[in-house]
């Protein structure tokens, strides 16, 4: 696994031993982030479920003005992956769970332009995570949520105020699915 482009293009990012953690592949970070586009640029990062923080750090190198990562699991490994790709000044890694991580971030009024959500498939927790973010203010109100779900998981849960607006469907595992909020949507398009 390796960053794609930008500032720290070509630089390796290390994996945690065992299958606990699946990194998302080149071919599908190219494809979502071809799909972004010019939206990464200058935007503040969340990047939840972390892991080894490859979306987020490939955000930075791209020009995102900062990151946030949040993993229970890995956050040492996320530290030494920021300062291998020489991000580490705009990055900032929380450990612990990733849902009191959102609460303390709600209660302390962050909010985050793009949020990449890849957490652990068949647990109910992207469903958890959309919860959240329909409900919470930490996603910018012009804000792109970016969820990675298992190919087989297709159940939403009742959202009032986000709209999934793209969904990307990689080979047999994979989807990405992106929403915005329904209130912006009206104001301007994707």
């Amino acid at each position: 696994m390796r960053i794609i482009t930008g500032s720290a293009r070509g630089c390796r990012l290390k994996t945690p031993k065992g299958q606990a953690t699946r990194p998302t592949s080149d071919r599908i970070k190219e494809s979502l982030f071809n799909i972004l586009g010019s939206k990464v640029y200058g935007r503040k990062v969340l990047d939840i479920f972390a892991g080894t923080g490859n979306l987020g750090l490939e955000a930075l190198s791209r020009g995102a003005a900062s990151a946030c990562f949040v993993d229970q699991a890995t956050a040492a490994l996320i530290r030494e992956n920021a300062v291998h790709t020489r991000l580490q000044d705009r990055a900032t890694v929380h450990g612990g769970d990733v849902f009191a991580q959102l609460a303390r971030f709600e209660q302390g009024g962050a909010s985050f332009d793009l949020i990449f959500c890849d957490p652990p498939y068949h647990k109910g927790l992207f469903e958890r995570a959309l919860t959240f973010f329909d409900e919470s203010a930490v996603l910018a109100h012009d804000g792109i949520l970016v969820v990675e779900h298992g190919a087989d998981e297709n159940t939403m849960p009742e959202l009032a105020k986000l709209s999934c607006v793209l969904n990307r469907r990689y080979g047999h595992t994979t989807q990405l699915s992106f929403f915005q909020r329904k209130a912006y949507l009206e104001e301007a398009d994707i």
